[in-house]
């Protein structure tokens, strides 16, 4: 789709418009994390892929049936082709606006435990760079749901979709719950996914989030320890759920955690439920080599959850 412009015919009945967080990473298997200091290392693959948070948030949510449309700055470069070919080979529709600096790229390590480290090239972004207010509009005007990622030119784009009345959504990732940044996205957000890694009081930071914005759903994701659920005042702990073969990476695992969580918010089901569809999902994704970018599907989804409430 060109730049700058929503083919609105295209995606009439959208169930989630995602905002940001489209680029480029390139995977690097290393022998262990941290990588101790050496001149060099024999690795057994590097490979470059399209896939950032807004990729496979898109991607989780497409596979699970909900009609997506995915909204970003991109460059005019091998990456942002790389980017286009992705949404176009999974049928994920793609309204692209230009980025001067180029389409946004990262660097994950990731150790033979699945865990990763990742480096974030900050150059890319410039501070006037903005998606267009006209296209948001349009977007959110047939989407029943945003789902923000953290750059900046989604946070001007938020009174925008506040003012369409769509539902939004947003995942903070590893903020320390301190950050001024992050809190832009926090109390503007309906639904708010973030980490606990770098909180030192999850619960805190979860009831803060609360208090000072207008979420009436926290879901903090704790990797192998489940996840962290605030509504109306309660805090439950979710367990994880076993993935269904070996581990073999930990990235998109939060993305998938937060498209499952959304499938079954947007279908009605309990705020329980949905954390347990995340935790499914997160799951599956655990299983997906870092060069790939597989989802769990509705069907295999909705069986792994009936089997879970029989056990």
């Amino acid at each position: 789709m060109s730049a700058e412009r929503a083919e609105t015919a295209e995606t009439a009945g959208t169930d989630v418009l995602v905002l940001g967080g489209a680029g480029v990473d390139t995977i690097v298997y290393v022998p262990e994390l941290p990588l101790p200091y050496a001149d060099s290392y024999m690795v057994p693959r590097v490979e470059t892929r399209a896939g950032q948070t807004g990729n496979f948030v898109a991607l989780g949510l497409h596979a699970l049936g909900l009609r997506t449309h995915h909204l970003d700055m991109i460059g005019d470069d091998d990456a942002g082709d790389l980017v286009r070919a992705l949404c176009a080979e999974r049928g994920v529709a793609f309204t692209e606006v230009h980025q001067s600096g180029g389409t946004k790229r990262a660097v994950n390590l990731v150790g033979p435990d699945g865990r990763r480290l990742s480096l974030y090239d900050n150059s890319r972004s410039l501070p006037e760079d903005r998606l267009p207010e006209a296209t948001v509009r349009e977007l959110a005007a047939v989407s029943r749901h945003a789902h923000v990622s953290i750059t900046h030119p989604c946070g001007y784009a938020l009174p925008v979709l506040r003012a369409a009345g769509v539902t939004v959504s947003t995942d903070l990732h590893n903020w320390d719950g301190e950050q001024e940044y992050h809190e832009t996205f926090a109390h503007q957000a309906d639904l708010v996914f973030l980490s606990t890694t770098a909180l030192a009081d999850p619960e805190r930071t979860m009831r803060r989030v609360v208090e000072r914005g207008r979420a009436t759903v926290v879901v903090a994701t704790a990797g192998a320890e489940g996840s962290y659920l605030l509504v109306e005042d309660r805090l439950t702990h979710v367990p994880a759920v076993a993935p269904p073969t070996a581990v073999v990476d930990s990235n998109g695992a939060g993305d998938a955690y937060a498209a499952g969580f959304l499938f079954g918010w947007l279908a009605g089901e309990p705020p329980l439920r949905c954390a347990r569809y995340g935790a499914i999902a997160g799951a599956f994704a655990c299983t997906v080599p870092a060069t790939a970018s597989d989802s769990i599907g509705r069907d295999e989804l909705l069986a792994r959850a009936a089997e879970l409430e029989t056990a």
